[in-house]
Order: structure tokens, then C-alpha cells, then sequence
């Protein structure tokens, strides 16, 4: 019984026997329910004569379905597909429904705000979830124009992938919105968004005409909405795309839309795209905050000519759409925005991800074997992301800027409203650039794991390089070696600043490369590899150069740089390779002049999993204080009302080991830190850690902030308290009850397994391999994620537990997509215990 999930193989075969031309769909949002909404759908599509088929609809009550004139039997529909039988040349098909309205962020969401009583819907229907609203072929090849009628309050907002229409009056307080038929587009980018939002209006006027812009939120956060940031950035980014792809967006308007309790950052639908409304920031944010959500806005963008415009035939080639997103986004911030060191934020940040993502047993090449849709929704990955993306950087190193942009722009004129597959994009890149790419591809896209350079060196009496040679080399199980094309810079001392004195960029690739064009220079105070970070590839550093980072890294004047030397260190410390104790010396050294606020935030969190995963029992007290009195230093001496004075607060709150500063910066606060709502959350969660607050105080917090945000962060305080009624309540919330909405769902989960309550939480090692076993199948992927990843046995690191893991790992009979997160979770317990024993 396939219920969900759909194969490629399944795909294939439709694809041969049908082609869709257009679907009508008519949406009832006013039936007399808050679970379910009306829907019906008429398909019209072309199909080898006297073939066989299928729709899908997910969760879908049939009143009636209609093929070619013949009524079917709705009996017929089971395990969520509709089998259609005796197809002609030319066929329409009419399904009529209802849905169910989601509160898992999936299909068609319906949120009630808790502050005003507003009703809030919009649709996230990646990878397979349009199937959830209205009856499809779901899957990205059989592209298809959308004509969607909607029938709503007449007061509300509604938006869908064509201009709004006025609407016409249906009855006393209902209308109906006839939407123009979209451009031929897959069903996972259609869109509908309908509710009481507020919305500003504007237009982006370019050298291919006007676009209309529209940004919306709910009510309740309109006082927070800067309108004028979002929509600077956004025209930044058309004006930037545009030009660079020589091609007007395709999508006539462009509506931003900021909705609730959503699963993802955001969702590229065609000319509707949808982000996570806490982008919306009702409280103060470091500059960081700003850069991501600028990231998102631009990444959505590319989506709309790579991915909506021309699209993948099947999801083996998602990583090409998130990859190309993720490396147009950050080069259109450098290029087109404020955030021009935007590529440091990427390095201290995603690439991390990526990095930690490729170590894990779970790695998969970048264009992954995503064989049903199962493996599809697990590989929304860093290996996806932003690996891919640093390849993408990698490959226009390789061919040049010029000769990439170029082969873009005829693969979009090409291969415009239709579907591709990688090897088309490499047939116009080769053809721009003249060089072949199909061994590139091999090794860089169709290998796993991460390659790790070393600067292999001697020196004369007088220490200059007589020989210079980059080592690389590559994990047993993954041994491919790459080519790379990189820079080595060499950094000196010069009047108390470590600066970038020479730098060669070159080619390297097998187990040793010789660099002859150092031969001859003097050995720098640090020789960094892959200097302006131009390929994917972890990096060791010499004696001396580490000894330089040791003794100054702030000293580094280069972002970038910096970027590249605080993950060696980090990475260092994930293979315990660097004590815990000198990984967290380094970060109190140099956090603190470090300008880049997305590495502050990363080396802070960084540093606060050192001490509480990556230090033994014996030292771990003492690693501590030392973190937090080294925390409450760079706080009380930051400049008042800094970033920096912000960051250290909240590090400060997650690294406490007693209460007394966290209610002194609550109550009393210092100088410069204002106390608004979200920091107010963060001090209240620390107490509650501690112990320091009950349910009651908790409730009363909830009160003071009545509003969704303060809903989630209340049950996150809850569960991170110390008590077994707190983890019992909060297991059920995550783990059982399928009515707790997403976000509070994953609110909670992050605050059950807390470092310190292991005896507390020893029972739930048990508990957490019963359920899942059975989680995926029950609660579906996005949900079961959530409960397998957050609730990992983390806070008991122990050979018992391990063994423990392992034993359920060689015997159980959990779905594959299960397996992975058990796997993953296996391994950083794994490597947290590995780490204490040489720390």
C-alpha cells in the first residue's frame, strides 16, 4: 500500500501516459466548519489511449468524481489515490471534495491568532502536499495552467499566484475571487494565502517593466512590520536578477506573505511567496537577524526563474534548485545589498551546516537518489543546501563568473515553463565555457563526504618555503579526491594586525599538489588554504599558523579569514582533535572584537556545546564557570545598546549555571540592554531551566504576552523545567498528541532534552526508540522529524546508551526516514563521547 508516498518509478509511468494542459479549481473556505473547506477540482489532460492512471488526494471526503462525462464510483478513491481507467486521447476529470484543514503546516494551514480571534489560512505544498487541497497529478513534470475560484469572507485578503481579482458578492458577507489562469507551472509552486492579513502596497519599476509588490502580515504584528526594509531589499534583488539573467521575472506581480506557524523559512510559490511571520521581528535583533531575512527574500527570488520558471522533472534534482538559490542569494547580497560580507556569514554559518551534515552516517551525494517521496522530504538538508551551493561557488571558480552567468541565460531561454534534468544545465555551462564538465560532476556531485587540505612545507635557515605542497585527503568510506581550485594566503603580523600579504590561487587535486609559486618566499605567521573560502573543503592548519589563531584570532582584519579559521578550530573540536577548554579560550578571546554577527551567534552556541557535550564529567564544572564568568565579562564590558551587548545576554541566559544574573538582568537589568518581550522569554527559559520558576510563574509570562509567539515560547519554558511532570507533559505534546500545532510542537521539543537532567530524562531512552518505531508512519515526516531529532538521548552521553542504540538500530522495524534521524543522533552521541575522553 503505497498511503503517502509515491516512487519515481510510479512517476515515470504516468509521465509516459499523461500530459496535463489545465486544472480548474474552485475552493469553498465558508462551510460550516473549522476542520474542513470545500474543493473541486476538473482536470483537463491528454493520455495514451485506453491507459490507466491515477489523481491523488490526500485525506479527501468525495461526493462525486467525473471522468469524461461518466460518473465513477467515489468508493473507488482508497490510500489516497483515485484510479481512472479506459483514458481517452482527450480528457477532463472532476473531482468534488472536501478537505481538511491542517495544523501541521502542511497542505492547506488554518491559525487562529490567540491576541484578536482572526482567522489566518495559506497553503505550503512542497514537496507533496497540494494533494492535501485539491485532487492532482503530484509531481513536478506534469506542469499545467491553474485557474483557482475562491469563496471567502468578503473582507478578507486573498492572494494566489495570479493578480488578485475584484471579488463578486456570493451572499450576505461572501465573495468569490475568479483567479486568471496562471502560466504553465507544477502544482507544488501553486499557492493560496486568504485570511484578514494587512498589506502594503508598491511596484518595482525595471528595465522590463513594472511589477507590483505587495507585503502582508496578520494584524497583530502590523506595528512590527518594517515594509520599507522588505521592499528595499526586494527591489535590490530584482534589479540585480534581472540584469544578471538578462530576463524579466516571469510571474506578472510578486506578493510577499508572512503567515504563522510555518514549518519552513519560506516557500518559492510562483509571484505568492510565503515566509515564517517571525521574520517579522516584534523585538530587537542583531544586524545578523536582518542579513538572514534579506538572504531568504532573495533566495525566494532565484527560486522564481530557477525552479518555478524551469523546473526539475523529478526531485533527484532538488539540490540544484536549493543550491542555485542559496548561492544566487548570498552573491546578489554582496553584489546588490548592504550585506556585502554576506559570503562570511554563509561560511561561519550554512557551511557549517553543511560540513557537520556530510560527517554524519545519513551523507548522500549532493544530487541525492531521492527514489520516493519519503527520501525527498529527509534530504531538506545542509548536504542540499549548502553544500551544494558551496560546489556552485566551486564551479564558477572553475569556469568563470562571465561564462556561468551566461550558460544561465541560455538554459532559462531554453528550457523556459518546462523540465529539466542536471544535464541540460551542464550542456549550456560547457557550452559558454568550453570546458568539460561532466568528471566535475561526477566527483563533486554524484560523490559523498568532505575532503580535508593541509599545507605540507620545509623552510631554510632563513625561513623561507624550499618546498610547498597542499595534502589532501578524504574519509575511508568516502574516498574520492577532488579538484579543488583554491587561494592560499599568507598572513603576517604587520603593526599589530594579522593581514593578507601575498596569495596565490590555484588548482589542486589528488593526494599532493606542488605549489612552486611559493618556493621561495618567507614562511608567514599563518598560511590559510582555501583563502577567500572558493571550494567545499575542510582545512588544517600548521604548527605556526595555529599558534597565530591561539594567540589572536580577532588580530585576523579579514571576515572572511576569520570565517575560515574559526571553523578549522570548531571543526577541530567536533573531531577532538582541540580540548573543549581550548576551543572555549579561543571563542572568549575573540568574540568579543569579532565583527561578523552571524559568527558571534554561531561561536557563542558553539561554545555552550563544548562545555555541556564535549567535556568529561571531571572538567566540566570547572569548564563552566569558566564560560560563564568569561560570558558575564564580555557582557558588563560590551558598549551599551551593541549587538554584541544583545548577543551576550542571550549566551549569557543559556550558559547559567545559578539564577542570580539571569533575574538580576531580568529585573534590574544593565546599561544599554533593553528587556522587550523576546529577551524577557529568553531569561524567563533560562530561570525555568533552572528551576528557578514554576508552572504558575510560567503562566502568568503567557499572560503578560498573550500572542502566538508567547504561546510557543510559554510551552518551551514549561518542558525545559527540571521536573518529571514537565518532560511527561511535554512527551505527550510532542511525541502522541497529533493536535499540538507545529511550532508549539517544536517549541517544546527543543526544550526537553536539557544537559544536567539526565537522571530526569533516563527514562525516556527507552521510550524514545519505542516511539520511533512508529512516529513516521503515524505523524508523517515533518512531524516525526521534529519528535526523533529534538528528542534524541543526548542528555544521557553514556556507553550505555549507546549500546543501547546500537542494539535498537540492528533490530527494529522502523521506516527508512526513521532510521536516518536515529542514525544522525547515534552519531553526535557518538562523537560527544569521543570528545570527552580526550577533553
Amino acid at each position: 500500500m503505497p498511503g503517502t508516498n509515491l516512487t519515481r518509478e510510479e512517476a515515470r509511468a504516468r509521465a509516459s501516459v499523461v500530459q496535463t494542459q489545465t486544472y480548474d479549481v474552485a475552493l469553498d473556505l465558508t462551510l460550516d466548519s473549522s476542520e474542513r473547506f470545500g474543493s473541486t477540482t476538473t482536470i483537463r489532460f491528454t493520455a495514451t489511449e485506453g491507459a490507466s492512471t491515477f489523481l491523488d488526494l490526500v485525506d479527501g471526503e468525495i461526493s462525486a468524481i467525473t471522468l469524461n462525462g461518466t460518473s465513477l464510483d467515489p468508493a473507488l478513491y482508497a490510500d489516497s489515490r483515485i484510479p481512472l481507467d479506459g483514458l481517452a486521447a482527450e480528457n477532463e476529470v472532476t473531482v468534488e471534495a472536501t478537505c481538511a484543514y491542517s495544523h501541521s503546516g502542511e497542505g492547506l494551514h488554518r491559525f487562529v491568532d490567540p491576541t484578536d480571534e482572526r482567522v489566518y489560512l495559506y497553503t505550503q505544498f512542497e514537496v507533496p502536499d497540494a494533494r492535501r487541497v485539491f485532487a492532482t497529478f503530484e509531481q513536478p513534470d506534469l506542469k499545467a495552467e491553474f485557474t483557482f475560484h475562491v469563496t471567502a469572507p468578503e473582507h478578507w485578503q486573498v492572494v494566489s499566484n495570479s493578480p488578485t481579482p475584484e471579488p463578486e458578492a456570493v451572499r450576505e458577507g461572501v465573495a468569490v475571487w475568479h483567479f486568471a489562469p496562471t502560466a504553465r507551472m507544477s502544482t507544488y509552486i501553486t499557492a493560496l494565502v486568504a485570511g484578514e492579513y494587512h498589506v502594503v502596497r508598491d511596484t518595482y519599476a525595471g528595465e522590463h517593466g513594472e511589477i507590483p509588490l505587495g507585503v502582508f502580515c496578520r494584524q497583530s504584528l502590523v506595528e512590527f512590520l518594517d515594509a520599507d526594509d522588505i521592499i528595499e531589499v526586494t527591489r535590490q534583488g530584482f534589479a540585480f536578477f534581472e540584469r544578471a539573467f538578462e530576463m524579466g521575472y516571469p510571474f506578472g506581480k510578486y506578493d510577499q506573505l508572512f503567515v504563522p506557524e510555518y514549518n519552513m523559512g519560506a516557500m518559492e510559490n510562483a509571484g505568492c511567496v510565503t515566509f515564517r511571520d517571525e521574520l517579522i521581528f516584534r523585538s530587537r535583533q542583531t544586524v545578523a537577524a536582518y542579513e538572514q531575512r534579506a538572504n531568504t527574500i532573495l533566495h525566494e527570488m532565484a527560486h522564481m526563474w530557477f525552479g518555478d520558471l524551469v523546473t526539475m522533472k523529478w526531485w533527484d534534482d532538488l539540490w540544484l534548485n536549493e543550491s542555485f538559490a542559496e548561492f544566487a542569494s548570498h552573491h546578489a547580497q554582496v553584489n546588490a545589498t548592504r550585506f556585502t560580507d554576506a559570503w562570511t556569514g554563509f561560511t561561519n554559518a550554512r557551511k557549517n551546516w553543511a560540513y557537520r551534515q556530510d560527517q554524519l552516517p545519513s551523507t548522500h551525494p549532493i544530487a541525492a537518489d531521492n527514489y520516493d517521496l519519503h527520501a525527498v522530504e529527509a534530504n531538506f538538508d545542509g548536504i542540499t543546501y549548502a553544500k551544494g551551493a558551496s560546489a556552485l561557488k566551486q564551479l564558477v571558480a572553475w569556469v568563470g563568473e562571465e561564462d556561468f552567468f551566461a550558460g544561465l541565460r541560455a538554459y532559462f531561454a531554453k528550457h523556459a515553463y518546462g523540465n529539466t534534468e542536471l544535464r541540460d544545465l551542464l550542456v549550456e555551462l560547457e557550452a559558454a565555457s568550453g570546458r568539460e564538465l561532466d568528471s566535475w560532476s561526477a566527483e563533486w556531485l554524484q560523490t559523498s563526504g568532505v575532503n580535508t587540505l593541509r599545507a605540507r612545507f620545509e623552510t631554510d635557515a632563513e625561513g623561507r618555503f624550499t618546498s610547498f605542497a597542499v595534502e589532501q585527503s578524504a574519509h575511508a568510506d568516502f574516498p574520492t579526491l577532488r579538484r579543488h581550485r583554491i587561494g592560499i594566503g599568507l598572513y603576517d603580523d604587520v603593526d599589530g594586525a594579522i593581514v593578507r600579504t601575498d596569495a596565490v590561487e590555484v588548482d589542486v587535486s589528488g593526494e599532493l599538489t606542488e605549489i612552486p609559486e611559493l618556493v621561495g618566499k618567507p614562511q608567514p605567521d599563518l598560511v590559510l588554504l582555501n583563502d577567500a573560502d572558493l571550494t567545499y573543503a575542510k582545512i588544517r592548519l600548521d604548527e605556526r599558523s595555529f599558534a597565530t589563531l591561539l594567540g589572536g584570532i580577532g588580530a585576523i582584519d579579514d571576515s572572511l579569514a576569520r570565517a575560515l579559521c574559526w571553523g578549522a578550530a570548531w571543526d577541530m573540536t567536533r573531531d577532538a582533535e582541540l580540548g573543549s577548554a581550548d576551543f572555549v579560550r579561543l571563542v572568549l578571546s575573540g568574540v568579543g572584537t569579532e565583527s561578523d554577527l552571524t559568527a558571534v551567534g554561531s561561536l557563542l552556541r558553539q561554545g555552550t556545546t563544548a562545555v555541556s557535550s564535549f567535556t568529561s564529567d571531571a572538567r566540566r564544572e570547572e569548564l563552566s564557570r569558566t564560560w560563564e564568568e568569561g560570558l558575564w565579562a564580555l557582557l558588563t564590558s560590551a558598549e551599551p545598546g551593541t549587538d554584541h551587548q544583545l548577543a551576550f545576554a542571550r549566551a549569557l541566559a543559556a550558559a547559567a549555571r545559578t539564577p542570580d544574573r539571569v533575574r538580576e538582568l531580568l529585573h534590574d537589568g544593565i546599561d544599554g540592554l533593553t528587556v522587550d518581550t523576546d529577551l524577557r522569554w529568553t531569561f524567563v527559559t533560562a530561570l525555568a531551566r533552572l528551576g528557578a520558576l514554576d508552572e504558575t510563574a510560567i503562566a502568568a509570562e503567557i499572560d503578560r504576552d498573550p500572542t502566538n509567539s508567547g504561546r510557543e515560547r510559554g510551552a518551551g519554558a514549561l518542558a525545559i523545567r527540571p521536573v518529571a511532570e514537565a518532560k511527561e507533559d511535554a512527551w505527550q505534546k510532542v511525541a502522541v498528541d497529533t493536535a499540538t500545532p507545529n511550532e508549539t510542537r517544536r517549541s517544546i521539543a527543543a526544550s526537553f532534552q536539557v544537559h544536567g537532567q539526565g537522571e530526569l530524562l533516563a527514562p525516556y531512552v527507552e521510550r524514545y526508540l519505542e516511539m520511533a518505531e512508529t512516529i513516521i508512519d503515524e505523524q508523517g515526516v515533518w512531524i516525526g522529524q521534529i519528535a526523533l531529532i529534538y528528542l534524541f538521548p543526548l542528555a544521557n552521553p553514556s556507553q550505555d546508551t549507546l549500546d543501547r542504540v546500537d542494539a535498537w538500530l540492528a533490530d527494529n522495524r522502523a521506516p527508512a526516514a526513521a532510521l536516518r534521524y536515529v542514525r544522525e543522533g547515534r552519531d553526535d552521541l557518538a562523537r560527544a563521547l569521543r570528545a570527552r575522553a580526550v577533553n
